[in-house]
């Protein structure tokens, strides 16, 4: 498994290649920022790990320029840690999202579930009257689209599965479990708000509904 690794800092560079050779994978270290860009395109890596903020084109800006010609998964390194940030990356078209600092077992299990979800690419499901593409991340219809961040992509897909039935709470944090290190309680109901919000706004206010004790139903 090739992982190429687009990381300025020589320090965290390093500590990744380390981190990913321990686990059986062939890290390829980008060193020459001044032709990021091409690394990319002539890697032939199973996975690239690329932080936003780099020399010259930052990371989002490199992505969406490597989405023209290449699916290859791509999960975003980066310090900052908003949801604008985060939306951003995934309509740029990003597999991923992992902030700094990152625990070494929780980025390689991320690692593994974009692989995992890398194997689908290109899948298409629908709901109602619009297409939800996993892979970027958001929903589409009649040139509308809205973005999701990872988490809400997860909880949509949970409830997408099995819509007209009740998910639980439970069930909804065990999707979340391996995405999300921090994933609370409070997290589910933040993630659920927004997603619920960001139906609204695509014209679907009745999408998401509550069963007090019980969880969501998507209608």
């Amino acid at each position: 498994m090739k992982i190429l690794i687009v990381e300025d800092d020589p320090t965290l560079r390093e500590e990744l290649s380390t981190l990913l050779r321990s686990a059986g994978c062939e890290p390829l270290p980008v060193t020459d920022f001044t032709r990021t860009l091409d690394c990319m395109r002539q890697a032939d890596a199973d996975l690239i790990l690329l932080d936003i903020t780099l020399p010259g084109m930052d990371g989002e800006a490199l992505l969406r320029e490597y989405r023209r010609s290449a699916d290859t998964p791509v999960i975003m390194l980066t310090s900052r840690t908003s949801e604008v940030d985060e939306v951003l990356s995934m309509s740029a078209g990003a597999d991923d999202y992992v902030s700094k600092p990152y625990r070494p077992a929780v980025l390689l299990l991320r690692i593994s579930a974009v692989l995992k979800r890398a194997s689908g690419t290109g899948e298409v499901l629908r709901y109602r009257d619009a297409e939800l593409s996993p892979t970027r991340g958001s929903l589409i219809r009649a040139g509308q689209e809205v973005v999701l961040t990872k988490n809400e992509m997860i909880v949509f897909r949970t409830l997408l599965a099995r819509r007209g039935e009740i998910v639980s709470r439970d069930e909804l944090m065990t999707a979340l479990w391996d995405n999300d290190e921090y994933v609370n309680d409070n997290a589910l109901t933040v993630n659920v708000s927004r997603l619920r919000s960001k139906l609204a706004d695509f014209g679907w206010p009745d999408a998401v509904e509550t069963r007090k004790k019980q969880g969501y139903v998507l209608l």
